[in-house]
């Protein structure tokens, strides 16, 4: 679909796109091409209960600058992790960038073309579902040869939901090969974020500038999305 759009067009008649998964490449196509602001979050199909619609409505109604942060137990709010999930610092630290990210499979399907946003300066974050580990690796190996990292200013890796080793061979675990690669960088990163596909799905802006902190796990929002 992407080389068929009329970017000029949506760029004229900008409307809120929001989605996550495949919708990735629209989200991040439209970005590149049209400078618009867009949105990894729910769609259709997910489960609308009270968090996401909540998330969903601050965000896009409200116009809030939201900070998204960790889950704790009892907590409600603007929350990246439930409890059942853990925060692990990679390399500890703020930095400040426009957010970017989405699905890795896509991500990695897209890069180098021109429908990927530019990644100078920029906070990205990854997720996915179903992989194995070894597809995992694959991937951000691509992105790093590809001198994805090389221009980021924080990473944060998401959920990876039932990606699991295969079965024929041994394997590093998710948290050694991430780490593995993510460490050296040397810039704010984390893992465990509460961003891929499950419930809460967050609605977070692509595009837009934000500041996080690696050690606490949170995303700021430093300028409202909608106007």
């Amino acid at each position: 679909m992407l080389p068929y759009l009329d970017y000029d067009l949506i760029r004229q008649n900008p409307k809120i796109l929001v989605g996550f998964s495949d919708i990735t490449a629209l989200i991040l196509g439209v970005s590149a091409q049209s400078g618009l602001v867009t949105f990894h979050g729910p769609n259709g199909l997910s489960g609308w209960r009270t968090a996401q619609t909540d998330f969903f409505r601050r965000v896009l109604f409200d116009a809030e600058k939201v900070t998204f942060e960790n889950f704790r137990d009892g907590d409600d709010g603007d929350r990246l992790m439930q409890t059942r999930y853990r925060l692990q610092t990679i390399t500890p630290g703020r930095a400040q960038g426009k957010l970017v990210g989405g699905n890795l499979s896509v991500i990695s399907g897209i890069v180098g073309s021109p429908y990927m946003p530019d990644l100078e300066g920029a906070v990205l974050f990854l997720e996915d579902i179903g992989e194995n580990i070894y597809r995992v690796d694959r991937m951000i190996t691509h992105l790093k040869l590809a001198g994805v990292f090389d221009r980021l200013a924080g990473l944060i890796f998401g959920q990876c939901v039932n990606c699991l080793p295969d079965e024929s061979y041994g394997s590093l675990t998710l948290e050694e090969v991430i780490g593995g690669h993510i460490q050296p960088l040397g810039i704010p990163a984390w893992h465990g974020a509460t961003i891929g596909h499950l419930e809460t799905i967050l609605t977070l802006p692509i595009g837009l500038e934000v500041a996080i902190d690696a050690d606490r796990g949170t995303i700021e929002m430093l300028e409202a999305a909608v106007v």
